[in-house]
């Protein structure tokens, strides 16, 4: 009998991870950041202004995203920035400008109008240089979200003490690495049932994509577990998770077959910031939603408010 609540999720910290990913913060600073906003008139509404947007991030790659804005209202306007799941492209958040925010739904690298130059592919993405946590795929990946919240920091109309998070599998994961990257930018996060977190666990509990990848590779490599279970250590979100200052709400459905809500609530145990869980019995993988939205919307409204 399974007991998801209890059960033991265990991650080496390797001694040098805090110095890895400043590494990897001041690559990207070595780049002119360069967005590039184009307003796009056919996607617009009359409440919201659409811009497809491109910046530069990990590496010298061109990054891309949506960028929505309210038409009125008072500026500076909160931000939030929503990351999208593995296999999911981003959408253009108009509705979250609809309720007073200035929204970016990033497109990391691999997705499709980032992909010019690495393209791993879905499946692909997990396992890509994934005996190398140095050129791991993953790494530009959390990098290029990191990079869209720097984009929000130049922004005239946004208030820069007012910048959260939302998204949920891939996209909870990366909320959790990209506030424990930026501690003293972010104000709240909203992950659901989190990917990336376990990583080395999860495949032991499910059979589902993306964790399968995993399992395909080490039946292929089995010799290269060891070199592989140091790799996603550094990108483990158990060993962000306790560099998150900003208040999160977690959502988990307790029958996830993809991100088993195991790794859900070790993240919940590892968080040292103000954390509100939500567990729903009987949900998998869409962990509460659509219901759970409204929740997600009065947390974030919470803490950044919109329209003060």
């Amino acid at each position: 009998m399974r007991d998801p609540e209890n059960a033991i999720v265990e991650v080496e910290l390797p001694d040098d991870f805090d110095d890895f990913w400043a590494a990897g913060l001041a690559d990207c600073a070595s780049y002119p950041l360069d967005p590039v906003l184009t307003e796009m008139p056919s996607l617009s509404t009359d409440k919201v202004i659409v811009y497809d947007l491109r910046y530069t991030s990990y590496g010298g790659l061109r990054i891309a995203g949506w960028y929505t804005v309210p038409r009125d209202g008072p500026a500076p306007f909160p931000a939030l920035v929503t990351i999208p799941g593995y296999m999911s492209e981003p959408t253009i958040p108009k509705e979250w400008s609809e309720l007073g925010y200035a929204a970016l739904a990033v497109a990391p690298r691999g997705k499709l109008r980032s992909n010019d130059v690495f393209n791993p592919g879905y499946p692909g993405l997990l396992t890509h240089n994934i005996v190398d946590h140095h050129t791991y795929g993953y790494r530009g990946f959390y990098l290029d979200v990191v990079r869209a919240v720097e984009v929000l920091l130049d922004r005239p109309e946004v208030d820069d003490l007012r910048i959260g998070l939302q998204g949920s599998s891939q996209g909870g994961g990366l909320g959790i690495s990209t506030a424990a990257l930026m501690p003293d930018v972010i104000r709240c996060v909203a992950a659901g049932a989190p990917y990336l977190c376990g990583i080395m666990t999860a495949p032991t509990l499910t059979r589902s994509y993306p964790y399968e990848e995993i399992n395909e590779y080490l039946r292929l490599h089995p010799k290269d577990v060891d070199r592989v279970r140091e790799t996603v250590a550094y990108y483990d979100g158990l060993n962000f998770a306790p560099k998150v200052r900003a208040p999160t709400l977690l959502y988990l459905g307790l029958e996830d077959d993809v991100c088993p809500p195991e790794t859900g609530f070790a993240l919940r145990r590892v968080l040292t910031c103000e954390t509100t869980l939500h567990a729903y019995p009987h949900c998998a993988h869409h962990a509460g939603l659509p219901g759970v939205l409204r929740i997600v919307e009065d947390f974030l409204a919470e803490h950044l408010t919109p329209g003060r």
